[in-house]
């Protein structure tokens, strides 16, 4: 099937348009094509970065716990001059790092949750981060106080919109209980297999964004990180590898491959997504899934794959809420 290829920006045209980005905040709209660095290490993440910038994304995705925010904000400045751009043309995301008391770590307070993102900023080179996340809600005592800290950076425009990352309705509705404003987004485990329809329809009830990640698990290729468990099966992993694999099938279908079908699959739904590589090719075609559509008996079809909790974040973690 004869496609329209992606068209590569090399001016300061930009992917944000009413069909490219969503609200998330007032005044604040996110790209739905992300690009995520999440295991690029930090002496190769600014040429992926200023590729994929090149390539047309224009949000990009890190965190604390990732040890890449230098590289990260490398390869946005590169980009932004040798591209004319500015700095409100990249959508930027990073996450604190809340402390695992059940790691030996020290969790995070509020005070040290200002003084986090303020290293991140510096490490990132940036006055500001378009978004701020708490990278998960390890420890009961301190996740409000942690929030308190990313309420008051929200106030000194050190983040324009807020929000968490693993949380669950329990996590959330902690939060307002204490009085405290709702995030304006939750990045979490979102693909055909872990659909969590009960947690996205109650975060779309209180105007809460889904940001999927891990939005490839269904790929035979998907691997969590060296040394880290995952919830994926060998039954999964034999599905992924299956001439029969219902993703295979849609891509032929549509002619794009399967990591499009997946990646469209969630911006359908309207979750931005986040997708990952170091390779020019895999970069520029993990950013063409705006010139197709997934028809609505497949994405009803699809809709009846979920298998439940998620693979790349496992129920057995100790974020889950008691």
């Amino acid at each position: 099937m004869a496609r329209t290829p992606i068209v590569e920006l090399t001016t300061k045209e930009t992917l944000m348009s009413n069909e490219r980005t969503r609200t998330l905040a007032p005044g604040v709209e996110i790209p739905y094509l992300g690009f995520g660095t999440y295991l690029i290490p930090d002496g190769e993440v600014a040429a992926a970065v200023r590729e994929a910038i090149r390539i047309g994304y224009r949000h990009i995705d890190t965190a604390e716990g990732y040890k890449n925010e230098a590289g990260v904000g490398a390869g946005i400045r590169q980009a932004i001059q040798s591209m004319g751009l500015s700095r409100r043309d990249i959508f930027v995301t990073t996450k604190l790092w809340p402390g695992n008391a059940a790691w030996g770590q020290t969790p995070k307070t509020t005070e040290s949750t200002i003084a986090s993102l303020n290293e991140s900023l510096e490490r990132l080179e940036l006055d500001y981060v378009d978004l701020y996340l708490i990278h998960a809600p390890y420890d009961r005592e301190q996740r409000l106080a942690q929030w308190r800290g990313l309420v008051a950076l929200q106030e000194q425009k050190k983040a324009r919109a807020i929000g968490v990352s693993n949380f669950d309705i329990a996590h959330i509705e902690e939060l307002e209980s204490a009085g405290l404003p709702l995030p304006h987004a939750n990045q979490i485990e979102l693909h055909p297999w872990s659909q969590k329809p009960k947690l996205t329809e109650y975060m779309t009830r209180r105007g809460i964004v889904p940001i999927a990640y891990s939005s490839l698990v269904p790929l035979s290729t998907w691997r969590s990180a060296p040394g880290q468990d995952s919830a994926k099966t060998a039954a999964m992993r034999s599905d992924g590898q299956s001439a029969d694999s219902p993703f295979k099938n849609l891509a032929t279908k549509y002619g794009v491959t399967e990591s499009q079908v997946l990646l469209r699959w969630a911006i359908q739904h309207g979750y931005p997504v986040l997708p990952k590589s170091t390779n020019p090719d895999r970069i520029r075609q993990n950013a063409d899934i705006f010139s197709f559509e997934i028809d609505q008996g497949d994405m009803t079809a699809i809709a009846a794959m979920d298998r439940g909790d998620g693979v790349a974040w496992s129920s057995g973690d100790p974020t889950k809420a008691s």
